[in-house]
């Protein structure tokens, strides 16, 4: 669902979600990048002033002071919609996902909540989920969980468990994939009146301070080599994103939300930096509080302190440790999926990955894994999540027109 390189700016705004169509595998990093952090970009009354990153700690942006996860709650009294900013593999931004959706619901919010990972066209899913007809198991299948997202269950299982034990109901608000897929190829005036008609009603489809923050996730060094069409076609893509989950979530918590509700969205973190994506597609059209929360690790792609950021970069952000692995496996390669005619192909190898130790090469076509053939991404996401750290695999590639079996050992990178 990413493709991404250890360290660099594009890691950080792919492994958010940017072209969740495109490719898998590789671990999702999203350290703090200091340039983008110190963007002098977003809310006006914010974005000339820097405020302190702690670990641990929560700072609300608008005094830099810090706050605990009930205080922030106090201060969402009159907040009708909070966008969460998440790294998917990274268990701790679930954790404070968990904790703020908890604190909430504690201080007698009724508590909504909007999920990237599922198209609004597959709501019937979250229903069966929300009314309690589907076991965990038989969620996850029935659900097409690994079809629809690709990352492992178990990052988001505790929220899933919970909002139902509490009675907090979910809401599918994301695009259609294929729908996204023609914005990128075709752009907004070219589609056809059915794909035209998962859009929402107007988007903002082009701000200067959005594309500069959108250009300065890429660098030179990008896995993918974008000219300048390939970032146009992306770069309306995350608009459709932005502007369509901002629409459903404001949707859903008109139709099902009464007057204390807050629609809390799940979302990746490059949706929701500096106010710069569905906030500010959707502000035009509320007339409620819009806020949002992102987790910030407190070390950068170089390994050296991140102590402030921008006011401006959200409305609260909360301190992380840096993450040296994901807590479960990745096989640490990016696929061609659709961007090719050989989804297979190997398009990234991520330095000293599992893939990189094991042989794997750019340019290798990924035949089979443990003997399952790997005909799309969502296969490999299906495979790959019944793998733990110290388990090992047979891999069959093809390579310069030859197969060739190779080990793969799902290790871990010694320091």
């Amino acid at each position: 669902m990413s493709v991404t390189r250890s360290g660099s700016g594009a890691c950080r705004l792919l492994a958010t979600g940017l072209v969740a169509s495109l490719a898998l595998g590789a671990p999702h990093a999203l350290l703090a990048d200091q340039a983008v952090l110190h963007m002098e970009i977003g809310d006006p009354g914010r974005k000339g002033r820097e405020v302190p990153l702690v670990l641990d700690g929560i700072t609300d942006t608008s005094t830099g002071r810090l706050v605990t996860p009930q205080e922030m709650a106090k201060k969402l009294a009159d907040t009708g919609i909070l966008f969460i900013g998440e790294n998917h593999t990274n268990q701790e931004f679930h954790d404070v996902q968990m904790r703020t959706i908890r604190a909430l619901h504690e201080a007698g919010r009724e508590v909504l909540i909007g999920l990237e990972m599922f198209p609004y066209t597959e709501q019937a899913v979250l229903d069966n989920w929300n009314a309690g007809r589907y076991t965990e198991n038989g969620f996850v299948e029935l659900a097409g969980w690994y079809d629809n997202w690709g990352y492992h269950w178990n990052y988001y299982r505790n929220i899933f468990v919970y909002t139902r034990e509490k009675g907090i109901n979910m809401y599918a608000v994301n695009s259609p994939r294929d729908v996204v897929k023609s914005v990128r190829a075709k752009g907004f005036e070219n589609l056809s009146p059915e794909e035209a008609a998962h859009l929402p009603p107007k988007l903002a489809t082009d701000n200067d301070e959005h594309r500069r923050m959108y250009r300065a996730f890429f660098d030179k060094d990008d896995a993918l080599h974008m000219n300048d069409a390939a970032l146009d076609g992306l770069y309306r893509a995350q608009t459709m994103w932005d502007a369509t989950m901002g629409w459903n979530a404001l949707q859903a918590l008109r139709q099902h939300g009464g007057p204390n509700a807050i629609m809390v969205v799940l979302i990746g973190a490059g949706h929701v930096t500096f106010g710069l994506g569905s906030e500010r597609q959707i502000d035009p059209y509320y007339d409620g509080r819009i806020a949002s929360l992102i987790p910030v690790t407190v070390v950068d792609d170089d390994k050296q302190p991140v102590k402030q950021l921008r006011a401006s970069y959200a409305n609260f952000v909360w301190g992380l440790p840096e993450e040296v692995d994901t807590v479960y496996p990745s096989i640490g390669i990016s696929l061609m999926g659709a961007l090719g005619k050989d989804p297979g192909q190997i398009i990234q190898v991520s330095k000293k990955s599992v893939a990189e130790r094991a042989g794997l090469k750019v340019g290798d076509v990924l035949l089979s894994l443990d003997g399952a053939s790997i005909p799309s991404e969502k296969v490999l996401r299906r495979q790959m999540a019944d793998y733990r750290w110290g388990d090992s695999a047979k891999a069959v590639i093809r390579r310069d027109g030859r197969e060739m079996a190779l080990d793969i050992n799902f290790r871990r990178a010694a320091p």
